[in-house]
């Protein structure tokens, strides 16, 4: 091992340039007879003094530890993006940390297909959705800014993929299908043959959200993102109230609507269609609303009853994590890009609760737990693995609704976000549960059983993704960062003409002016003020924010509203002298 003095001799900067001229610096056991040789370290400072060039002799082993973050250290954009504060944690990555973005990345690099620029969503199974895709353009972002790979390599890949995305043979004309062919990029079905079978606006949304991403963060390719959307038809995606909806395919070949997204996943996927300028206010409120007391932790879950909407309220932490990694859990027009305050205060309040208790189930039964949907090997191939659903708590369910409890999981990407969202013990177990679990060159497997059946076989995009994601949010927050002042092709593409009410796109530069003599009524929160248990309750003149999130109760009584005299608008009501 080197000695203390050499180590102190050196200083951090004598390791960006080695050149060696022995066939080893560190020998291993199995070599009983090294040869000797030499190492020259450029640009070093001994003792106060600096050298161009520091050569090390040795004519026995030589062992050398190099300490740091195991980054490139040339490469300085994390640390350039970096938040000042965020919930959860914070900092450079450490060695470990690093290698498991490289290799949560080489899942991409193993499962590309040139042709189209597109990466399956599973395995070597040449498919994907755009919820996956999404995954992949999270990936290449973290991996672009924690140095996993180089500026060239980033823009010929996102390039690559926006040309597909722009190009895409879309369901009914209208938007993306639910499935593609990554090797052609044609509309497939389930079965990856060629058809379509609907659209997904919650698969929609996230690409929204990633697209916002790379839009405010590369403004090089800000013109060729927005080309994106504007091919995309939404009159059937959000209605007038501000719902979001999805449709499939009959077997007679029509096409049916319907209402997409339950409590969790539907304001995460709103906040997708919010941030380019759609009114999905009823897909982002929280209601209807239940609650369900699992370990003295009051779990919200979706009140909308299966079987009259015949659609599951899967609890999951997924789309929870999603928020808070991507969105830092604040509103869609939130452009402070404060890490420590939530804007969408109740979301920060039920993703604590959704993180506390997962945290006493182990608590109470030894079990390890971050549960999540993610695929299984074998039959049924996918699973919900639910912190409750249809009435049942830890309730994992196939998409047919069949109890599958040998299916429940410590989902790797439900472990790594919660981890980087919350910095307590609990978290550093999880942490320890999954990091090691990954083939080489191939990337992380879905996830290890509760059971005691060993990891889920598989690798897949929308896993790895999340990984580097939330390996990205540690050192610079949530990722979603609106500085952008540029013009957008966006909002003025077809100003003033039909081509954007034919397609239903908002009319960006255009401003709706309220009238002055409106009743100035005041509207109470959908989640009121004592409902804050785990996060301190911050009433503004909108939505209540929320700050000092944390995973237990606070002992504060909420504040109140400070009483204002009415504004001086006179109502219609009131009759003028």
């Amino acid at each position: 091992m080197m000695t203390t003095t050499l180590k102190k001799m050196l200083t951090a900067g004598a390791a960006l340039c080695l050149s060696l001229t022995a066939p080893a610096i560190g020998l291993s056991q199995d070599d009983p007879s090294p040869t000797p040789g030499t190492m020259t370290i450029d640009n070093v400072t001994v003792n106060g003094t600096r050298y161009n060039s520091v050569t090390i002799r040795s004519e026995t082993p030589l062992f050398i530890d190099f300490e740091g973050t195991g980054q490139n250290p040339e490469c300085s954009r994390g640390k350039a993006r970096m938040s000042s504060a965020h919930f959860g944690r914070s900092g450079p990555l450490t060695a470990r940390e690093y290698q498991m973005a490289r290799i949560a990345w080489s899942y991409f690099e193993k499962r590309y297909q040139p042709e189209t620029g597109l990466v399956n969503a599973v395995g070597s199974y040449p498919s994907t959705t755009l919820w996956d895709t999404a995954s992949y353009i999270s990936a290449m972002v973290a991996a672009y800014e924690l140095c996993v790979i180089d500026k060239r390599d980033f823009d010929t890949r996102a390039t690559k993929l926006i040309n597909t995305l722009r190009n895409l043979d879309l369901y009914r004309g209208e938007a993306p299908n639910k499935v593609y062919n990554t090797k052609t990029g044609g509309k497939v079905n389930y079965a990856n043959e060629a058809g379509e079978v609907g659209m997904s606006a919650l698969d929609i949304g996230r690409m929204l959200v990633w697209l916002k991403i790379l839009r405010e963060r590369y403004p090089h390719l800000a013109n060729s993102v927005d080309n994106v959307p504007l091919r995309w038809n939404f009159c059937n995606l959000v209605n007038e109230d501000g719902r979001m909806f999805g449709s499939f395919t009959r077997g007679d070949g029509t096409t049916r609507y319907v209402q997409e997204g339950r409590l969790g996943y539907e304001e995460y996927a709103a906040k997708g269609f919010a941030l380019w300028g759609f009114d999905v206010s009823r897909a982002l409120s929280p209601e209807p609303l239940s609650y369900t007391t699992i370990y003295d932790v009051k779990v919200p879950y979706d009140g909308r009853d299966p079987r009259i909407f015949k659609n599951q309220n899967y609890v999951l932490t997924e789309g929870y994590i999603l928020d808070g990694l991507e969105l830092g859990w604040d509103l869609p027009d939130d452009r402070s890009n404060d890490g420590l305050i939530a804007t969408q205060g109740w979301r920060a309040e039920f993703a604590n609760r959704i993180y506390l208790v997962q945290q006493r189930r182990y608590e109470q039964t030894g079990i390890i737990t971050a549960r999540s949907e993610h695929q299984v090997n074998g039959k049924p191939y996918f699973v919900y693995d639910s912190i409750f659903a249809d009435g049942y708590a830890w309730n994992t369910l196939d998409p047919t609704g069949e109890y599958q409890p040998d299916r429940a999981a410590v989902a790797a990407k439900a472990a790594i976000g919660l981890w980087a969202l919350w910095e307590t013990d609990y978290t550093d177990l999880l942490f320890e549960t999954v990091a090691d679990l990954y083939e080489p060159d191939v990337g992380f497997y879905e996830g290890l059983y509760e059971n005691g059946n060993g990891f889920i076989p598989l690798q897949t995009a929308n896993n790895n993704g999340i990984i580097l994601a939330s390996l990205l949010y540690k050192v610079q927050g949530p990722i979603l960062q609106q500085v952008s002042t540029n013009a957008q092709y966006w909002h003025t593409a077809y100003a003033g003409t039909d081509l954007r009410d034919n397609k239903c796109h908002p009319r960006m530069m255009e401003e709706v002016v309220n009238c002055c003599a409106c009743a100035q009524d005041q509207i109470p929160p959908v989640i009121p003020l004592e409902e804050f248990r785990y996060c301190r309750a911050v009433p503004t003149e909108g939505e209540t924010a929320a700050q000092d999130c944390q995973p237990q109760k606070h002992n504060l009584a909420p504040p109140k509203p400070r009483k204002v005299l009415p504004r001086s608008c006179v109502s219609p009501a009131v009759s003028q002298p």
